[in-house]
């Protein structure tokens, strides 16, 4: 185990894919913050951070909060007033 040092944060984040991280979060026991510091771990790695059965339950949570949004997305959105 490594020691770290974690600081509180404020980030805004989509609302449905928020819904969704704590969704997931919940069903793998994690706290929200080490689902996130895992998923960016993965990634400045190249690594997938999920496995088959994790996506599936991420298919199920988008459907169920209507996420519709992709990858493609990605630093494409706009905030609507009500964001705000």
């Amino acid at each position: 185990m490594k020691t770290i040092e974690r600081v509180q944060t404020g980030v805004r984040i989509e609302k449905r894919l928020l819904k969704v991280l704590k969704g997931l979060a919940e069903h793998l026991d994690l706290s929200l913050g080490d689902l996130i510091e895992g998923i960016a771990l993965h990634a400045f790695e190249g690594k997938a951070p999920f496995g088959a059965k994790s996506r599936e339950v991420i298919q199920q949570l988008k459907a169920v909060y209507g996420l519709d949004l992709t990858s493609a997305d990605a630093h494409k959105l706009t905030e609507s007033g009500r964001g705000r």
